[in-house]
């Protein structure tokens, strides 16, 4: 199985936004852009100088399965940014893409831009999520309740 991290594209936009539309998404993955079209904005301003977000697409032998961006990048601040994930594709949940592909991330980012230190935000109950994020040196430094939803912040050193 070969996992590949490429140039995410307004199509590939189009195409995340309709596959995380799904039930089992939605109860896992909060999303800001509520619209095709906010979350192709959202990915112009990706595009600008200085942007302060950055992502790729998840591609296992030549299908594109998922993403992975992180967000807030500011280097003088800690964390340095804030990391988020998505396999959209259920036959390729729970077989490592997901850690493999956080782990090319960080490593592509802490070069590009001197990133130290990555949080991220993921429900309690997100067993996966919290699965792959510690595999990749994540540590739970909170637990919050927020809208009545058990939340954890974990985060990484580089």
């Amino acid at each position: 199985m070969k996992i590949t991290l490429e140039t995410r594209t307004a199509d590939t936009v189009k195409i995340y936004f309709e596959q995380t539309q799904k039930p089992q998404i939605k109860k896992v993955l909060p999303q800001k852009a509520q619209s095709v079209e906010e979350a192709l904005a959202d990915f112009e301003e990706t595009l600008l100088p200085g942007a302060a977000s950055f992502g790729r697409t998840i591609f296992v032998d030549g299908r594109y399965v998922g993403d992975v961006w992180c967000y807030c990048i500011d280097p003088e601040d800690e964390p340095n940014c804030m990391i988020s994930f998505c396999i959209f594709e259920p036959d390729f949940w729970s077989k490592g893409i997901a850690t493999a592909a956080v782990k090319m991330f960080i490593e592509e980012i802490s070069g590009k831009y001197n990133i130290k230190t990555i949080g991220a935000f993921t429900y309690a109950h997100n067993y996966a999520s919290l699965k792959v994020l510690e595999k990749n040196g994540f540590s739970v430094m909170e637990a919050f309740e927020e809208d009545g939803v058990l939340s954890k912040y974990l985060q990484y050193t580089c």
